[in-house]
């Protein structure tokens, strides 16, 4: 989830949620490493011992070597993912609802600041019975998937 110079990331899986993590400017791989993996996601599979594989879009900062020897070397087991399909991962449904959360907002955030802290409560009163919904519609996703030969599906 992007806007200005600010990204937004967070992770799910079927029974966790992890903090999600604001980060300014350019996302490179090394940044990605040092705010993203090393802080939030390595402290989250050792606390949740129950999520074996890590999924992860093809965006740059995520598929460099650089990333993919940081994982290797915390003994992080990715899941392969097809190039140019966010449309197949539930997360992408969830930065959906989560923008449209807080576009409901009265008041709407007015500058950065308050965008960020109305992003983050939104995130933290995400249901986790919505992020299983989610999770398990990945077979009927997959399926859809193939059945339009690696092309969009509508979901």
């Amino acid at each position: 989830m992007g806007w200005r110079e600010r990204n937004g990331t967070g992770g799910i899986s079927f029974r966790h949620l992890t903090s999600l993590i604001v980060i300014d400017g350019t996302l490179t791989a090394q940044r990605y490493i040092n705010e993203v993996l090393r802080p939030a996601v390595v402290p989250f599979f050792a606390a949740h011992r129950d999520v074996t594989q890590f999924q992860k879009d093809n965006a740059r900062p995520h598929s460099a070597r650089l990333t993919a020897a940081f994982l290797r070397q915390q003994r992080i087991d990715t899941l392969p993912w097809p190039a140019f399909s966010p449309d197949l991962s539930p997360i992408e449904h969830l930065w959906d609802q989560l923008g449209k959360a807080v576009r409901q907002r009265h008041p709407q955030p007015q500058t950065l600041r308050q965008l960020e802290a109305a992003l983050q409560a939104e995130w933290r009163n995400i249901p986790q019975a919505r992020i299983q919904r989610l999770i398990r519609s990945m077979p009927r996703r997959c399926r859809a998937c193939v059945a339009t030969g690696g092309g969009h599906i509508r979901y």
